[in-house]
């Protein structure tokens, strides 16, 4: 019974036979037919005029969306617990050629503006100081927690104020949308990008950067394939990223998710470490405990010595997540 992370789900059969579909004759790379949709496919989900171009890693899509707004003298300000500082081995400083993670502070791995400010009012603005280009926020957060509209609002109007750029990771938009029963567009707000995730809700290798200014989205389509990410066969996951968005499925599949989580946590009480709003689970349990829901067969993460992590996915079996939450309530 694996908790351990959506991206060890399956890939949905609508993926599947988006892609078989898709196993045709067509434009090589990103002058395919699947390709081409997507500009609309996206400005018809956010109400407004935006680009997308696919990659295949949520890495690669956090790092060039903000290649386009930060320069090798700059800096990002992110959550010190996100995903680009943490878990991303690197690769912004490499693709934004050494440029600057700058880190705040926040409850629940959630950025505010009396935050970001703390972080960057004390730097000079003179050359001996990296200056701030941009700001990062992940929806939902490190540790599942979702920004609400106003939230989001909050830190683009900063953006606004001080001249930088607004990007949020969307590994997990699906599930932060369910979560907040909003528009898509008011979980970003005023965002100048958007990685939005597929793969940890369904998809297999496709993942997609959506830009809110096309003019950005052509320097990223030259950064792309600087990157090695322009796939020649690029309708494959074009096709993913469309199958996503048909019927709202990367809605649907993430009210699946958080659902799961939702029966977990009702039995969890005071042994979570953060509220739960979308599909993580952070829960308090000694390594005896940990020893015996693993001797049932559960799948998760170790969080630290005290903590272990659980994920639910798309196709987390109501079944399982049933038993997960009386064997934790047995404890």
């Amino acid at each position: 019974m694996m908790f351990l992370s959506d991206n060890a789900a399956a890939v949905h059969p609508n993926v599947w036979e988006a892609m078989r579909a898709a196993d045709a004759a067509d434009s090589p790379y990103d002058g395919d037919v699947p390709s081409q949709r997507l500009d609309a496919a996206f400005s018809e989900l956010f109400g407004r005029e935006c680009a997308a171009i696919w990659v295949a890693t949520g890495t690669a899509a956090n790092c060039l969306a903000l290649a386009t707004m930060v320069q090798p003298h700059g800096g990002v300000v992110c959550h010190r617990e996100a995903h680009i500082e943490v878990d991303e081995g690197g690769a912004p400083g490499f693709y934004l050629h050494g440029a600057k993670l700058l880190l705040a502070e926040g409850e629940g791995a959630k950025l505010t503006p009396a935050t970001i400010r703390a972080a960057i009012d004390p730097i000079r603005d003179d050359v001996h100081q990296v200056q701030p280009h941009a700001i990062s926020v992940t929806q939902a957060s490190e540790y599942g927690r979702c920004y609400r509209p106003q939230e989001i609002a909050a830190i683009g109007a900063l953006a606004k104020e001080r001249a930088l750029g607004f990007h949020v990771d969307g590994a997990r938009f699906a599930n932060a949308v369910a979560f907040l029963d909003c528009s898509p567009a008011e979980a970003i707000g005023s965002a100048d990008a958007l990685s939005f995730g597929c793969i940890k809700n369904g998809a297999m290798s496709a993942e997609a950067v959506v830009f809110f200014d096309p003019a950005a989205a052509d320097i990223a389509r030259y950064r792309r394939k600087r990157a090695g990410h322009l796939q020649s066969k690029g309708r494959f996951l074009a096709a993913q990223v469309l199958a996503m968005l048909e019927g709202d499925l990367w809605l649907d599949n993430a009210r699946a998710a958080n659902a799961a989580a939702g029966e977990i946590a009702g039995a969890c009480g005071d042994r979570l470490l953060h509220p739960v709003e979308a599909n993580e689970l952070f829960v308090r349990l000694t390594p005896a405990e940990r020893e015996a829901l693993r001797a049932q067969d559960f799948g998760f993460y170790d969080w630290g010595a005290d903590a272990a992590r659980f994920v639910t996915a798309w196709n987390s079996d109501p079944a399982d997540a049933a038993a997960l939450a009386r064997a934790i309530s047995g404890l």
